[in-house]
């Protein structure tokens, strides 16, 4: 299986244990000794260029917020998953901002497209620990044909409004090349000159000081 950014990993218990056994600080070693306790998922994050995998585990507020960085063999990891589809964290959210995300989860399936939440609304969903605070965004991703699919789900973002939640996130063209929507929106727009792409092993600027054809961000 092909991994992706933002994507979950679980691991096996003796992935587990070999990361417990490593010399962390006292609040990590808890942190991760509640997540194998658990069985929490850690995600997907750029990787380097060796056989080992690179992760993250974004801890809650019990853990001052942490980002751990961690590195398993694939041996360890027992299977991928997915963050939250938009629709299933809705009532977890602000009561002033669930009409607008069932709202934009019924435009995006009009467009072909679907949400997935990560970000401190995604982890809060999986762990059920305190990661959302006042000013968290609601950070999304959406997978994206090409650049017409590109710009009716950009317009479908760019249409939430909600009063105590800001949307944020990226397109994901060809199961790779992710985009800011909101870069993606300037750049078509001819607002923006360059349009900065993440892919699971680094970052580009394609189309640094000019104007760059939309096809070749999937090519």
């Amino acid at each position: 299986m092909t991994m992706h950014r933002h994507q979950m990993a679980r691991l096996s218990s003796a992935g587990w244990q070999r990361l417990l056994n490593l010399p962390w600080d006292t609040e990590a070693h808890d942190c991760l000794h509640h997540w194998a306790d658990q069985q929490l998922p850690l995600v997907v994050t750029r990787q380097a260029d060796d056989d080992a995998i690179s992760l993250g585990l974004s801890a809650p507020r019990r853990w001052r917020h942490r980002r751990l960085a961690i590195r398993v063999q694939r041996a360890e990891v027992l299977f991928f998953d997915e963050f939250p589809l938009l629709e299933k964290l809705v009532p977890q959210l602000p009561h002033s901002a669930r009409t607008p995300a069932r709202q934009l989860a019924s435009s995006l399936r009009a467009c072909d497209a679907t949400a997935r939440v990560y970000g401190s609304h995604g982890w809060q969903y999986l762990t059920g620990l305190q990661h959302v605070h006042e000013s968290s965004d609601i950070d999304v991703w959406v997978s994206v044909t090409g650049p017409d699919h590109a710009d009716a789900v950009a317009a479908a973002l760019d249409a939430f409004a909600a009063p105590t939640r800001r949307l944020d996130g990226e397109l994901v063209f060809d199961g790779d090349a992710a985009v800011a929507w909101r870069e993606w929106m300037a750049w078509r727009n001819g607002r923006a000159r360059g349009l900065l792409v993440k892919r699971l092993r680094g970052v580009a600027m394609p189309a640094s000081l000019a104007l760059l054809d939309a096809s070749e961000l999937i090519a």
